[in-house]
């Protein structure tokens, strides 16, 4: 079965003109040296059942030395899976994961016994916007609010067991859901098992590590200068963007936006399509750098016919000032 998010869709590259970049300034994020590899780096983390979120973040600051790492999207202690965890200046990144949908697969406890076909049809009803109101036990405002349920796929009945794969918006408690369920279902239930198999870009089956893994890597990193096993489980911070549409920029215009300038229509190379106003988009450098990020003031095919004016916002810069010349004059 076909599961996706909604940032999972497939986008064309638009060309909106030709340009080369200077191998003179900036670089590629797979030829960072090491030091830098890591205070701009990202990691598709397991999170075991047990600690919290924040005590598996500042193991993984212990284990590299660092004085920032910052994880999206708090796990409860015994819930396990991703936990993607940002780097040192990476930190940035977590701003732009914050809204991105996730994806568990969740182990339901029914409080009776109901028919499968039953159990089916229920839970093929809580797919689209649903109303939750977060549990006593939840940190946010006790609110009723809208949350989309992408897809709700049961896997597996066995004795009161419901084994389901589910993508949600961000903010969605699972654990609420399990219980909405239930009440539906006229038995009640309870969300027994949980684990985290999206979350935003990253996945379960592609890079992921264990805290145990990283550690490892160090280790031989520190012992034998070998780089590789580092590289190998810490990725480049540009793969926590991968959900967002991107934007690619001239040399010229990389340093203006590194001071904080709206990225203006002229400094546009390529770009996704599907992009609407308002939508959040990633800016990046011709090399692959990731410049900022911010939302789109117009969209695509705005884009790609106006001669000028503002096409992106600039709210988070993520490239240092001075990586590129600066081109521009102060207003």
């Amino acid at each position: 079965m076909d599961r996706k998010l909604p940032f999972e869709i497939k986008r064309e590259l638009l060309v909106r003109a030709e340009d080369v970049t200077s191998p003179e300034f900036g670089k590629p994020p797979a030829e960072r040296a090491i030091a830098e590899h890591i205070q701009k780096g990202a990691i598709n983390l397991d999170k075991p059942a047990g600690p919290t979120s924040h005590e598996v973040t500042a193991w993984v600051k212990k284990i590299l030395g660092l004085d920032k790492a910052g994880h999206s999207g708090t796990l409860d202690p015994n819930v396990t899976g991703l936990l993607p965890t940002m780097l040192g200046d990476a930190t940035k990144v977590v701003d732009a994961l914050l809204d991105a949908g996730k994806e568990y697969v969740c182990l339901m406890r029914l409080h009776g016994n109901v028919p499968e076909k039953k159990i089916r049809e229920v839970c093929s009803e809580f797919t689209g916007p649903i109303y939750q109101k977060p549990s006593v036990k939840s940190a946010v405002k006790r609110e009723t609010r809208i949350r989309s349920i992408y897809y709700l796929d049961v896997l597996e009945i066995e004795d009161g067991d419901v084994l389901y794969v589910v993508g949600c918006e961000a903010g969605t408690y699972i654990r609420k859901l399990c219980h909405d369920m239930g009440e539906a279902l006229g038995t009640g239930a309870h969300m027994q098992e949980l684990r985290r198999t999206k979350a935003g870009p990253f996945r379960e089956d592609e890079h992921m590590v264990s805290l145990h893994d990283l550690m490892d890597a160090h280790v031989a990193w520190k012992d034998s200068g070998d780089e590789a096993p580092l590289r190998k489980v810490i990725l480049p911070m540009e793969a926590g963007l991968a959900h967002l549409p991107r934007v690619f920029i001239r040399d010229s215009a990389v340093d203006a936006i590194c001071h904080g300038a709206e990225l203006a229509v002229p400094g546009i190379l390529k770009l996704d399509s599907g992009i609407n106003r308002d939508d959040l988009v990633a800016v990046f450098s011709l090399k692959g750098e990731a410049v900022s990020f911010g939302n789109a003031k117009m969209s695509s095919e705005e884009m790609m016919e106006a001669d000028s004016g503002a096409a992106v916002g600039t709210d988070r810069v993520l490239l240092s000032a001075g990586t590129y010349p600066r081109i521009w004059k102060k207003g």
